[in-house]
């Protein structure tokens, strides 16, 4: 057993897949989104785990990455399943995305350069207003289509990704709606009928302002079906939406991760010393602590440190609370058992699951459950 480690709860991440898919709707695919090792949960065995709770796409980060999981899946007997890279391939990619059947994302010339030799169905994202990947719609679109025509490239897909999911009907969201609608019937005027058209996050879903369906009929005006892409809700969480309202799915959503480490030591600490790196808590009155062998390099943010003046984080321990104390070092933790008379070495501290969540460690490190969770790393 590692000093530090993650279990993963296969049943909570195969029912938040269920819950997601309730609430869309049989109308309408889900791509479950396992880029980044799953967010750090450990991609191959996500894999598997929704593939058994009836996924039928993957998306994944590159094609290094769907190789993987292609090698995967079929050495457990799932042949069907098709992987989606969501970043743009590299030229040195297209042997990996056609030896193992991995469905590149495109949408520059390039691109089409690079898949021309080993020709495979591709997904076009569209630019609606994210400013990273995508053609933009109009003359950009036109050039692209032709191009892949030229080049004997069938289209599969097109997709577009929202900035503000999040936010109570955002105007926004609105917006890139009717850009991705002038592409989808570019699409259509150009006499091209792709397999699926997609468009949404976990907040997507989630979002209670997106009550009115307008993906699904969008799709079948260029004869295909419609698809989401959940990634961080499989996982157990989600933004907090921006406005009034129930949200879909965040009540029925299981943190999927437990973040564990053994208890290496307890001792005692006098009032006047102090913990960990320049000092930065000093007893005040006698003390039990306990040291993690777990620190920044595993993924424990230096945020959740604290001083005397200021609180940080805490882990679980024996069902209570025990706060971070002083500095997180590379690789320990001291905390605090003073209330925990029965804590002793060899315990398991919880440092994310029942009672203490990404979305806690987030919002002291300010920032967001996501990083959170693709931070954790475990070095043993």
């Amino acid at each position: 057993m590692s000093n530090n480690w993650i279990e993963i709860d296969q049943a909570a991440l195969a029912a938040n897949y269920h819950a997601l898919q309730a609430a869309i709707g049989d109308a309408t695919e889900i791509l479950p989104v396992i880029k980044s090792n799953a967010y750090g949960h450990g991609a191959e065995l996500c894999a598997k785990i929704l593939e058994r709770a009836g996924a039928r796409w993957l998306g994944v980060t590159c094609a290094s990455e769907g190789a993987r999981i292609r090698q995967t899946l079929t050495a457990a007997g799932f042949s069907n399943t098709r992987i989606l890279s969501m970043c743009g391939p590299l030229p040195h990619d297209a042997g990996a995305l056609h030896e193992h059947c991995v469905t590149p994302t495109i949408w520059t010339a390039g691109h089409i350069k690079s898949l021309a030799a080993n020709p495979i169905p591709v997904h076009v994202e569209v630019d609606t207003g994210m400013g990273r990947q995508g053609v933009r719609p109009g003359a950009d679109l036109a050039a692209l289509l032709d191009q892949m025509h030229a080049a004997g490239i069938a289209l599969d897909g097109i997709f577009t990704h929202f900035t503000s999911t999040e936010d109570f009907a955002s105007p926004l969201t609105r917006q890139q709606q009717r850009r991705f609608k002038q592409a989808v019937a570019q699409i259509r005027e150009s006499g091209l009928r792709p397999a699926w058209v997609h468009a949404g996050n976990s907040s997507t879903v989630d979002n209670p302002a997106q009550e009115t369906p307008w993906l699904v009929p969008l799709a079948a005006t260029v004869g295909a079906r419609a698809m989401v892409r959940p990634g961080i809700a499989l996982y157990g969480y989600v933004l907090p939406i921006d406005g009034p309202g129930t949200p879909h799915v965040r009540p029925a959503l299981k943190p999927v991760m437990t973040w564990k480490a053994h208890v290496l030591s307890v001792s005692a600490l006098a009032p006047g010393e102090t913990v960990g790196y320049n000092a930065t808590f000093t007893a005040t009155a006698p003390m039990r602590i306990a040291l993690l062998p777990v620190g920044y390099a595993d993924g424990l943010r230096r945020e959740l440190s604290s001083t005397n003046e200021k609180p940080g984080g805490w882990v679980m321990l024996h069902g209570q609370r025990a706060p971070i104390l002083g500095r997180i070092s590379m690789n320990l933790t001291v905390v605090d058992v003073s209330a925990i008379p029965s804590a002793t070495p060899g315990d398991q501290a919880i440092l994310l699951g029942e009672g203490v969540t990404a979305d806690d460690h987030a919002r002291l490190a300010r920032t967001i459950s996501y990083e959170i969770l693709c931070g954790i790393h475990p070095c043993g």
